[in-house]
């Protein structure tokens, strides 16, 4: 197959304008944003329509050959780079060779909030990215229909996020922006339950829930709060009830990773039952 020809030079308009993606306010004002890694960026090519370009450098197209045949037959924008070159738009010291420019992803609240959804995970001003990359991963694994970012919560299309999620960003419908109260209500409306992670002094045990009367097996809309104090008073308010995963040993608490893993999965193989 003949490689497309190679873009040798930093100063190249089109590595200069792909390379403002790394910053936020151009991945806003452009509607796109970068992948990096040959898992991520395979997932983006399997996915019709989000992958606007690709640069690749002459050893990965060799070792990834189909990368650059389904941009050609896709009649996308593809570009053999160099090593340094692609240093330029790559955020990791070892990108392994290739990053896509991508369409962004998210959806309106709406068409995933309908009275299909059984499983929907919310993140209320979450601010890390590897946090939110792997509560997005995760939510993948789980089978969950949506993963939804309040306004206040980590940009998703920040380098670390769209890393951690190991290319679930583009199995799983994403919305982004909106205010949580604006989602508890949605997802009460289309008959969900809504729960928050919490280990305040109502929580439910996550692990007794017959003992309180907690449902597992229905329809839910998780919510997960801020990694170092959790969810306020008022963002409690909004959901009808917490829930707290139970420490057996001396740990002083669970990363919110970990936490949203036990309580997703607990959900989904609930309702699988």
């Amino acid at each position: 197959m003949k490689l497309p020809d190679v873009i040798s030079s930093p100063q190249s308009k089109r590595i200069k304008n792909a390379a403002k993606l790394l910053k936020r306010r151009d991945r806003k004002a452009t509607g796109q944003f970068l992948v990096e890694g040959p898992q991520a960026v395979r997932e983006a090519l399997a996915r019709k329509g989000s992958v606007v370009e690709l640069f690749i450098t002459e050893e990965a197209a060799e070792e990834h050959p189909s990368f650059v045949s389904t941009a050609k037959h896709g009649r996308m924008q593809c570009s053999i780079v160099t090593p340094e070159v692609l240093t330029e738009l790559a955020s990791t010291v070892n990108s392994q060779g290739v990053v896509a420019v991508c369409n962004a992803l998210d959806v309106e609240l709406t068409s995933v909030l309908d009275k299909e959804a059984q499983l929907v995970v919310v993140l209320a001003q979450v601010r890390d990215p590897g946090n939110a990359g792997t509560i997005i991963r995760l939510a993948d694994a789980a089978g969950a229909d949506a993963v939804v970012l309040t306004s206040s919560s980590v940009d998703v299309y920040n380098d670390k996020v769209v890393r951690s999620t190991a290319g679930s960003l583009f199995h799983i419908p994403v919305v982004t922006g909106v205010g949580l109260s604006e989602v508890t209500e949605l997802a009460r409306a289309r008959g969900l339950q809504v729960l928050a992670a919490d280990a305040n002094d109502e929580a439910h045990d996550l692990h007794h829930p017959w003992e309180t009367g907690l449902d597992l097996t229905a329809r839910t809309a998780w919510v997960f709060g801020n990694e170092a104090w959790g969810m306020s008073a008022e963002d409690l308010e909004l959901c009808d009830s917490s829930v707290a995963v139970p420490i057996y040993g001396s740990a002083e608490s669970l990363n919110l990773g970990t936490a949203a893993g036990v309580c997703i999965y607990e959900s989904a193989r609930n309702q699988r039952m």
